[in-house]
């Protein structure tokens, strides 16, 4: 049976609704945390696909939410450099699942290969704690 792998930020309120979607509907992925595992550009690149730069990147990660990296102006190999550098920068959960992968829980080919209606993601795609996007981005585990 292929392995669907769940890369996440641990203490992510997000992913852990996202994970319990997929195990209430019968999966059990395989979690990793995505800030500890030893990215290259070669096993980054794939999960992004075809989505424009300004889509790879975690929307509330600090650096990104106060300006200081402006996504829209970064080349391919310019944002893969920051997220190797710094792991928060990325659109999470990454998901593969045999040769499919993504960024976000959101449609998109690993999803699609699992069968997941698209009405069952709405609003997962999102930081549920708005209020606290702070506090959420310094959890270090």
């Amino acid at each position: 049976m292929t392995r669907l792998w769940f890369y996440e930020k641990p203490g992510c309120v997000g992913n852990r609704e996202q994970l319990a979607l997929l195990q209430r509907l019968g999966y059990q992925p395989e979690v990793r945390n995505l800030l500890s595992q030893p990215w290259t550009v070669e096993t980054l690149r794939p999960f992004f696909g075809s989505k424009p730069v300004s889509e790879w990147f975690n929307s509330t990660a600090p650096a990104v939410r106060n300006g200081a990296i402006e996504i829209a102006r970064l080349e391919p190999d310019q944002a893969l450099r920051l997220m190797l550098a710094e792991p928060l920068l990325i659109r999470r959960p990454l998901l593969q699942y045999g040769s499919f992968r993504q960024s976000g829980f959101e449609s998109g080919p690993v999803l699609i290969a699992l069968g997941i209606p698209t009405d069952l993601l709405t609003d997962l795609n999102s930081c549920p704690v708005e209020a606290d996007r702070a506090a959420c981005a310094v959890i270090d585990l």
